[in-house]
């Protein structure tokens, strides 16, 4: 058994984007990559982000910006949010916007603002 348990299977159509994950440090939605597409390469879930007990940045900031309302989507979205940060360091709400994760309980600001908080510490 692998002990994953942070991706959530939601749509299976990469709509909804709550299994969001990183392959090769770029975000993919595994409801649609075929496990033949990962051979060889780095998957990583929200079980890998964090190095230890050490939280990464953008868990840190879902924590004290308080995001998680239900938690079945926060996963796809911190990992969505990870990758963001690789790509742009000072994303615009617009950048922010794109990642188009689905939060059913709206707490769009609230990721918003961890977002940015943690591009402040990375």
């Amino acid at each position: 058994m692998l002990g994953v348990r942070g991706p959530k299977y939601g749509c299976g159509v990469d709509v909804c984007k709550a299994c969001t994950s990183h392959l090769d440090g770029a975000d993919i939605r595994p409801c649609v990559v075929p496990v033949s597409a990962c051979a060889g390469r780095a998957v990583t879930t929200i079980e890998g982000l964090a190095n230890g007990d050490d939280l990464h940045p953008v868990q840190e900031a879902w924590l004290e910006q308080d995001v998680a309302q239900c938690g079945f989507c926060q996963p796809g979205q911190i990992m969505a949010a990870v990758a963001l940060l690789k790509r742009t360091a000072d994303p615009t709400d617009e950048d922010i916007d794109a990642i188009a994760n689905i939060c059913r309980c709206g707490t769009y600001f609230r990721i918003r603002e961890a977002i940015r908080s943690a591009a402040r510490r990375m």
